[in-house]
């Protein structure tokens, strides 16, 4: 199986997930999450795909999410809204995003990659 990863080398959470694909030999193409953001259609598709809600595709504990002051402007912003802020920053997302095409995980959790990548 091969996967598209978006990461930030300096992330412990994406180190975890890579040790863990390189322990389940999970081919892997890595992008630079910062360098490479993906587009507002690209994360419409992987959160659709993830099943999980907008929300959890924001790095709520990254210092830009708390500087831009997002924990109460998201409340009241539209999806079009928070897709486009998103994109707009790649330290702004969760991460590690792994996508096949047709699944798509954010974070790292062990049980959900051994669920939905091997």
């Amino acid at each position: 199986m091969s996967v598209t990863f978006y990461w930030y080398p300096n992330c412990d959470t994406c180190k975890k997930a890579k040790k863990w694909m390189d322990e389940h030999n999970v081919t892997y193409n890595p992008i630079h999450i910062v360098e490479e953001p993906p587009s507002k259609d690209q994360l419409a598709d992987f959160i659709a795909k993830s099943e999980q809600p907008i929300k959890k595709f924001f790095n709520t504990s990254g210092k830009k999410y708390r500087e831009l002051g997002l924990k109460d402007k998201l409340k009241t912003a539209t999806e079009e809204e928070q897709l486009l802020l998103l994109a707009s920053d790649g330290m702004l997302i969760k991460r590690p995003i792994v996508t096949d095409g047709k699944n798509a995980t954010v974070g790292f959790k062990e049980e959900e990659f051994n669920n939905t990548w091997i």
